[in-house]
């Protein structure tokens, strides 16, 4: 793979001839954020869901979630451990991006609703600042788009955009609030 220092170049048909495709450094960058933010989140997924990762699976999750008023507390854990698995691997892969983002920006928005300190500058900011910047990572991956090293490399979304971005945001902002309605 050539690995110039320009934007990415895709052929998308034949009359682009035998062009290389050619990956630049926002290409790179962006995959890497797609994979941190992305494989986090699934990774906290799989721990409520499954167990892994040293999770407490979802039966033991469910009790935390009731534990803090979130009844039923599997139904709840369940919907939070879908929407970071799903929502952090299709961020990670790069596939249908804008949706992925909103499922990510959604369950991380009810994680700082949760947060028991939002002063960011103490250890125990930490509870509102984590949740934070996965929802912000996950903004700007819509915002920025995927890119080329992405399952949506052939999607108009590609190269993101205020209307990604604001899908995004939007449907990940309103799923929040109406879950914390339903709590």
């Amino acid at each position: 793979m050539k690995l110039p220092t320009d934007r990415a170049r895709h052929s998308t048909g034949p009359e682009a001839g035998s062009a290389p495709v050619t990956v630049g450094a926002a290409d790179a960058g962006v995959l890497l954020l797609r994979l941190a933010v992305g494989l986090i989140l699934a990774g906290h997924g799989a721990q409520k869901l499954f167990g892994w990762f040293g999770g407490p699976g979802l039966e033991a999750t469910g009790k935390g979630f009731s534990q803090l008023g979130w009844d039923p507390g599997v139904f709840f854990a369940g919907l939070a451990g879908v929407s970071e698995f799903l929502g952090g691997l299709g961020l990670a892969a790069g596939l249908l991006t804008p949706l992925s983002a909103a499922a990510c920006i959604g369950v991380m928005v009810n994680a700082m609703a949760v947060a028991p300190d939002i002063d960011l500058w103490s250890a125990a900011g930490t509870a509102f600042a984590y949740p934070m910047l996965l929802a912000v990572g996950a903004l700007t991956v819509a915002a920025v788009g995927p890119l080329g090293l992405s399952l949506d490399a052939r999607f108009p979304w590609r190269n993101g955009g205020w209307v990604p971005a604001g899908v995004a945001l939007v449907l990940g902002v309103v799923g929040a609030f109406i879950i914390l309605a339903l709590k």
